[in-house]
Order: C-alpha cells, then sequence, then structure tokens
C-alpha cells in the first residue's frame, strides 16, 4: 500500500503522481522492471514510467488539474507544468495560447481558461486538442469553449480524410475449398495406387 500526500505516492524513495480526488485512500501499486501501476481497488488510477534514481519525481500534469483549477496561481511555477514541457505534453501551442489568454483575460483568467483547457484532453485527443488551440489562437478565439469547438472541427476532419474500406464489386469472391477441386490424374507411381 501506498501513502499520499500532496497527489503523490512515495515508492521507493521515489514519488509519483496520482489524481487529487485519491488524497487520503489507501492505495495499491504494482511496481513492474519499467513501469508501475496505482490502483484504487480493481480500478487504474495512475501509471508512470519507474524512476530509478533515488528521490525523484514523477508527475502527471493531469493529476492536478482540480486543484490548480481553484488555484490557477499555483500553475507557472509547477514542477508538473516543467515535466510535462519535457515530455513533450504542453507545447509552444499552449504556451502561446496561455499567453495571449492572460493578456486578453488577465493573469488570473488567463490562467483559468487555459486550465479548463488542460480538461479537455480527457476526452479530445491530444494532436486535436492542439489543432484546436492553434485555430482558436489565430481567431482570437481564448476560451476553452473556442479551443474545443475547433478541436471537435479538427477531428471531424481527420474522420473525413480517413481513407474508407475498399468497395468491392458486386461480383461474389469465388473461393475453391481442395476438396471441391477435381483431382489431376497423375501417371501411376511404381509402388503406389493409382487413384
Amino acid at each position: 500500500m501506498a501513502r499520499r500526500s500532496y497527489s503523490q505516492i512515495t515508492v521507493r524513495t521515489n514519488r509519483y503522481s496520482v489524481p487529487a480526488r485519491f488524497i487520503g485512500r489507501q492505495l495499491r501499486v504494482m511496481l513492474h522492471a519499467s513501469h508501475l501501476i496505482v490502483y484504487d481497488g480493481q480500478q487504474v488510477v495512475a501509471e508512470h514510467d519507474r524512476l530509478f534514481a533515488k528521490g525523484g519525481r514523477r508527475l502527471e500534469l493531469d493529476h492536478y488539474l482540480e486543484v490548480l483549477i481553484r488555484k490557477p496561481g499555483a500553475l507557472p511555477g509547477a514542477t508538473a507544468l516543467e515535466q510535462a514541457r519535457a515530455a513533450g505534453k504542453f507545447t509552444p501551442v499552449h504556451d502561446t495560447w496561455w499567453a495571449a489568454a492572460c493578456k486578453a483575460h488577465g493573469d488570473r483568467d488567463g490562467t483559468r481558461a487555459l486550465i479548463e483547457v488542460l480538461l479537455l484532453t480527457r476526452h479530445i485527443p491530444t494532436e486535436h486538442l492542439v489543432t484546436g488551440l492553434a485555430a482558436a489562437l489565430r481567431a482570437g478565439a481564448l476560451t476553452a469553449d473556442a479551443v474545443a469547438l475547433e478541436a471537435r472541427k479538427a477531428a471531424e476532419e481527420d474522420e473525413q480524410a480517413a481513407p474508407e474500406p475498399a468497395q468491392h464489386d458486386n461480383h461474389e469472391a469465388t473461393v475453391t475449398f481442395l476438396t471441391e477441386r477435381r483431382l489431376v490424374q497423375l501417371p501411376a507411381t511404381p509402388g503406389r495406387c493409382p487413384r
């Protein structure tokens, strides 16, 4: 069992994040050679690549979003944000949109709008969300709703561009089974019975 504090569990001297809603709950950890899985009962609540150096931290930004929406001022210096940037999950497009949102709405409300956008990744694939951020930025639409709309448009375009399964002619395919084939008469081989 792992102890939780600050939405983190400690496993062999290293700390790993878990969703904030699990603070105060007993969680179970399955430690594998290259990763670990955190469970609440039978439900998987977090997965992380395993840390091997002592005293390390592996934090997932998504695990803190419910807390950050209430305290948006904590986001700019958050270790989870730096790790998300380093992993490529928080892109320059995110940063550019965030800066524009802060300029338009003020730091607190602009950061809150960004956190609302980050919450969308639970329902919208990251590549579509980034496309939505870029499109919303070009349009000067600096709200999470505008990003969601643009991300859905990108998803629909990808869906329409996906190749359709090959169309078959109206002719039925002919399947020949070996048992249905006529046997070819071969010359008799010495020592074998002809068919």
